[in-house]
């Protein structure tokens, strides 16, 4: 099978953890990516911004391919506007839930089949749609040595450490809530407390950063089915989060683990990871949402609209 994928930003983790996963199953895959470089941080692209895409994705809609995968509902006017492939469109949570919403949701209604991360966003697209969250790559974050992880990025082990995997700027991850929160829990915890942002750091590393945390913080507005948690979870790193995309489903029953929208919930929640260190059980329930799973659920939508 060959797929043209149309994407905001080549440098998304989890779009290229998806295409390393895809090609090793045997798709051919050629990428066109959104000319205007992404920068962190919201609001940074325009509608026009966005149509830049329709050049290059018209040229390569001409080769030889069975379908188009557009990853973000952003990508979806570009994808449905070129006639000659058959189309899928993975909506990744803000596209459909923010202040362009509207344009994804009418353009991926053109769409021959329509992707959501989580059941809420299935819930707010309103039609029939595919709920595959993006997966987790248990070989890569499997728990470890905390002493060894600690020791690696020269955290001191008589600290308490937070870990917040996102950049400070983007204003949908609310840093300044996750600030609030640890304040608040660190006046309850006898030791050190430090908050981590780690961004712009290889994938590969941030097993070392899950395994060295003693719990990682979630706050944000809004969310589709966020990797992070679920990268957490396999390495059995505690989560603390705000109740946003798919969490409150995948953190139901793991232990030290907490999804609320109420800052003194999470901040107890942090209290509680923080004083005991202990690991979660986390890694049972990723399996769930493993690599593997998620790209057989994949490929059977690239089948059904390939063969129609």
């Amino acid at each position: 099978m060959r797929v043209l994928n149309l994407v905001t930003n080549a440098d998304s983790r989890f779009f290229n953890q998806q295409v390393e996963v895809l090609e090793k199953r045997g798709v051919e895959q050629t990428t066109v990516a959104l000319p205007t470089p992404f920068e962190e941080g919201d609001g940074r692209r325009s509608v026009v911004d966005y149509l830049r895409l329709l050049p290059p994705t018209l040229r390569h809609s001409m080769g030889d391919y069975d379908l188009l995968h557009a990853n973000s509902g952003l990508t979806a006017p570009a994808a449905v506007l070129q006639q000659g492939l058959p189309t899928v469109v993975s909506l990744w949570g803000t596209d459909l839930m923010g202040r362009y919403g509207p344009i994804t949701e009418r353009f991926s209604r053109r769409c021959d089949a329509v992707i959501v991360m989580s059941e809420e966003m299935a819930v707010r697209y309103g039609t029939d749609c595919h709920v595959i969250p993006h997966g987790v790559d248990l070989e890569r974050f499997t728990p470890a040595d905390r002493e060894a992880a600690l020791d690696l990025l020269g955290w001191s082990p008589d600290r308490r450490h937070v870990l917040f995997p996102y950049p400070k700027e983007r204003t949908v991850k609310d840093y300044p809530r996750a600030e609030r929160i640890v304040e608040a829990a660190s006046r309850q915890v006898d030791a050190p407390v430090e908050i981590h942002t780690v961004t712009g750091v290889p994938h590969s590393s941030m097993p070392t950063y899950m395994n060295a945390a003693d719990v990682l913080l979630l706050t944000s507005v809004r969310e589709g089915s966020p990797n992070s948690v679920k990268e957490a979870m396999a390495c059995n790193l505690p989560v603390v989060s705000t109740a946003v995309g798919d969490v409150s489903e995948r953190l139901d029953g793991v232990s030290l683990s907490v999804a609320s929208d109420d800052d003194a919930t999470l901040a107890a929640g942090l209290v509680e990871a923080l004083e005991t260190r202990r690991r979660s059980d986390g890694r049972e329930r990723a399996y769930e949402v493993s690599t593997t799973r998620m790209t057989d659920q994949l490929l059977d939508v690239y089948r059904d609209v390939a063969d129609k």
